[in-house]
């Protein structure tokens, strides 16, 4: 069963591949190397596919803006590290990916989330934003084929560190809703 919303993200220490250099492309990540940031974790099923360069790429192109909000963001699936630098190197589009590529090798991370497909025993596609405790305040998971939305990503980290509530379609900027107004 996927970790949901209110839970707190488990304990996971991976090798991420983090350039494409050989000699500096490997990096141990575990929960307390983004201590005190939010963070916008999202899976994939496999290296060397369809859907999921297109998917890494946009995350890659709103880095910053997730970087703006005190966002590390994080991508990962059960490939190791050495298999995602081939990919990076392989496809232009990832070439100079701006964030962190976990190699859940074991298996651990996704089976503690709960998104381990049993059918085909990879990461199922599934998205999850932690706040600076620790703590998951949103989880999407689409099936295999479909590709996510960072945008829509972005928008909800938007709402979330707003601590307000917020109605249908808000955006950055908009106003969130006031009980007191409503209630009158």
């Amino acid at each position: 069963m996927t970790l949901g919303v209110g839970q707190a993200f488990p304990q996971f220490s991976v090798k991420a591949t983090v350039s494409n250099d050989i000699k500096t492309a490997f990096v141990d990540i575990d929960n307390n190397t983004y201590k005190g940031k939010w963070l916008v974790v999202f899976f994939y099923p496999k290296d060397f596919t369809f859907v999921c360069p297109t998917e890494i790429k946009a995350f890659g192109d709103l880095n910053e803006e997730f970087a703006d909000r005190d966002a590390q963001v994080l991508t990962g699936s059960v490939d190791s590290e050495f298999v995602h630098l081939a990919w990076r190197k392989d496809k232009e589009e990832l070439n100079d990916l701006p964030f962190p590529m976990l190699a859940d090798v074991k298996r651990e991370l996704s089976t503690a989330l709960g998104i381990l497909d049993p059918n085909e025993g990879v990461s199922q596609r599934a998205t999850f934003i932690v706040d600076p405790e620790g703590i998951i305040r949103f989880v999407m998971v689409t099936d295999l084929s479909v590709g996510r939305n960072p945008k829509e990503v972005l928008r909800i980290l938007d709402a979330l560190q707003t601590d307000e509530l917020c109605p249908c379609n808000w955006t950055k900027g908009d106003e969130t809703l006031d009980v007191n107004k409503l209630a009158a």
